[in-house]
């Protein structure tokens, strides 16, 4: 473990030193395999070295440091390049826990599409990293066990529900790491640690079997990283092994926009206008600086009535009692008894309002309508990734009673789940530091298939407000 003497009163914890990960991104690193500088193996045993070194960071679920799983052909963009797999995608071999004590699970007999299409990059994954249980809430902190911290400030979240994925690729163990989004599990936890997150448009990629047997899919996959060219290769290399209809294609991206474009810039939710006068700065900052690159920006105002955050909440409950009293299907030792307070409060939430059900899946199915029409207008639209600095560990930690923890997750992710209801992208992208030590992060999105604009603007802002990093002296 490295900490950051600079920040005494919240020292960082990172893994950055100088061996073979150096503080290189994947791209990097693929390049130094494919020149025969550095061996996959040679890469793993280093990324496992500094798991072990920040453990304290309590990211990863399940470790194979001992046996990674190395791909099958071994060209593809992030060949050799050492990474984890979220908890709750099977890879076979592995448990699949889906961060929680009710379910104690055998190593996977196979390998969920998604994974597959990812492995597919050449990456060697190291094992499995943490999450909240079930992916319901926005901080890691399991009820079982110690929380994931934050490795700019490990009194703080690391957001959630990739909250695992989040930590160790910020603290320098590995340059990416798998996530996934279904109502900003990626952008919050890359808005907290520092990160690049994109949530691709619906039909991007393959879906998780869990994905496909929901009434409205509203999970993204993805990665988090630490530079918008590792989220474009990525995403480009994706889209080559799962090419898609009805989408415009991304294609290679690999620089700002080459037009000036119209930005639309909104500050308020469904929970209200945004409070923070740090994070309302952040985007202020980053308007500015696309006014000053020839961009049109105007303020917007929110399309959207409250009922849609109705329908959005009654959904994210019927997934709660659906798990909750489906579990032993899945797995018979599955022990209801042992899942959180998050989890129990939803599913009272959703048998006391059943009788919403219809409604909000045809309120959640309409959504895109209003967006397109709302939106449709811009190229892309500026809004906060969270509502406010993420806050200390024990703020959103299940513990916390029900209503209260719900009215404190509706201020902090208020911004993320529109994406997932419309199934149009979005992209965070780190905009400075808060007061506490811990980045803060902005959203640039979109109708269905505009990623390629997306990841342009992610490289205006990396170029000309430079991305905070964690690194060690001299690496």
């Amino acid at each position: 473990m490295t900490t950051d003497a600079r920040t005494p009163a919240t020292a960082r914890i990172h893994a950055f030193t100088d061996d073979a990960l150096g503080d290189h991104d994947a791209l990097a690193l693929a390049e130094l395999v494919r020149r025969g500088e550095r061996s996959p193996g040679e890469l793993a045993a280093a990324a496992a070295r500094r798991a072990e070194a920040v453990a304290e960071l309590a990211a990863v679920a399940y470790g194979s440091f001992a046996d990674p799983v190395f791909p099958v052909r071994a060209d593809g963009v992030f060949a050799g390049v050492p990474t984890f797999v979220k908890d709750n995608s099977d890879i076979t071999g592995m448990p699949s826990n889906h961060g929680t004590a009710a379910v104690t699970a055998a190593p996977a007999r196979g390998t969920d599409a998604y994974v597959r299409e990812f492995l597919s990059t050449g990456a060697v994954v190291l094992g499995k990293s943490a999450l909240p249980e079930f992916g319901f809430n926005a901080s890691t902190e399991p009820a079982y066990g110690r929380p994931t911290r934050n490795p700019w400030n490990p009194d703080r979240s690391a957001g959630g529900s990739s909250g695992g994925a989040a930590a160790l690729v910020a603290a320098g163990v590995v340059p990416f790491a798998h996530g996934n989004d279904g109502g900003g599990s990626i952008r919050i936890p890359a808005a907290s640690t520092g990160l690049v997150g994109l949530k691709p448009s619906r039909g991007r990629h393959a879906d998780s079997r869990l994905a496909r047997l929901l009434p409205l899919n509203i999970v993204s996959e993805g990665v988090l990283t630490r530079t918008v060219r590792d989220t474009a290769a990525f995403t480009a290399a994706i889209e080559r092994r799962h090419p898609t209809r009805g989408l415009p294609p991304i294609g290679s991206v690999d620089g700002p926009p080459d037009r000036p474009l119209r930005v639309g810039v909104l500050l308020e939710s469904a929970a209200g206008p945004v409070a923070d006068p740090a994070v309302r700065e952040s985007v202020r900052r980053v308007a500015e600086l696309l006014g000053a690159n020839g961009h049109h920006v105007e303020e917007i105002a929110l399309p959207f009535v409250k009922a849609i955050e109705t329908a959005f909440l009654h959904y994210w409950a019927m997934l709660a009692a659906v798990v909750s009293d489906t579990g032993k299907l899945a797995d018979r030792h599955f022990d209801r008894s042992k899942l959180d307070g998050l989890t129990l409060g939803l599913r009272r939430k959703f048998y006391r309002e059943v009788w919403r059900t219809p409604g909000a899946l045809r309120a959640l199915s309409r959504a895109y309508r209003t967006y397109e029409a709302e939106m449709g207008g811009y190229d892309a639209v500026l809004v906060p990734t969270l509502g406010h600095t993420t806050p200390p560990l024990g703020h959103l930690a299940p513990a916390v009673p029900f209503d209260e923890l719900l009215d404190r997750l509706r201020v902090y992710v208020g911004f993320t789940p529109l994406n997932n209801i419309t199934g149009t992208p979005a992209i965070s992208v780190p905009a400075g530091l808060a007061p506490a030590g811990v980045p803060l992060g902005v959203q640039f999105a979109g109708v269905r298939g505009a990623e390629r604009v997306l990841l342009q603007l992610a490289y205006l802002v990396e170029a000309e407000l430079p991305f905070p990093r964690i690194t060690a002296p001299g690496i």
